[in-house]
């Protein structure tokens, strides 16, 4: 599998873009915004959407969603049904934090814990990690020992739980069981800020290190 982050919004969210080597089917995760910087990178790439997949209900992560998915006729699948409420409250959000044109949207497919999904020939593992939001997930692709984290884990840092259903124990718990079991040499895309791996995480996370 190869990918692109493509840097969004104001807030400068790592949406990224996944595609399959075989076949250059791919997937956008998390498009906040920005939908002509996103459609670029497809194009240049010369890859072939087939899905979108998100993370969480947050507007910096989810925002375009709606726009992406009308253009192109594509699903959408993710978050976990807990961020329903973020979704549902996507133009709330927008206005709070003024992002312009951002509409709800309805996943074609909620995932939970086990899930697997697939564009092309690759297949990424899915792991409802909830306490920056209550639905967030992360994808896990096994064969490339890479995770699509959003913003459950950071490097030096983890996501914020002061939001409306946030809970730093329960974000804790998540990180440890869910992420760390994967492996230390499990290199993750974070939601912001430079990729890392859970090893040096361990080490080195104030946090939720070791």
């Amino acid at each position: 599998m190869k990918y692109q982050i493509i840097p969004v919004t104001p807030f400068a969210q790592n949406c990224s873009l996944l595609w399959c080597e075989q076949t250059r089917r791919g997937a956008v995760v998390d498009p906040g915004g920005d939908v002509t910087r996103i459609l670029r990178a497809v194009e240049e790439n010369g890859v072939t959407l087939e899905k979108i997949l998100v993370t969480h209900g947050h507007v910096d992560h989810a925002g375009a969603v709606a726009e992406l998915a009308e253009r192109l006729s594509l699903p959408i699948e993710g978050p976990q049904r807990d961020d329903q409420f973020w979704i549902d409250g996507m133009q709330q959000q927008s206005k709070m934090f003024g992002l312009p044109n951002v509409r709800a949207f309805t996943p074609d497919r909620w995932l939970e814990q086990g899930d697997t999904v697939r564009f092309g020939e690759v297949e990424m593992d899915v792991l409802h990690c909830p306490g920056h939001t209550p639905g967030h997930i992360v994808f896990f692709s096994k064969a490339d020992r890479l995770a699509i984290v959003g913003d459950v884990l950071f490097q030096g840092s983890i996501g914020r739980t002061d939001f409306p259903k946030g809970d730093f124990d329960t974000l804790i718990s998540s990180i440890r069981t869910r992420l760390w079991p994967l492996g230390s040499d499990v290199a993750f895309l974070p939601g912001h800020g430079p990729m890392s791996t859970f090893g040096a995480e361990r080490r080195s996370n104030p946090f939720c290190g070791d």
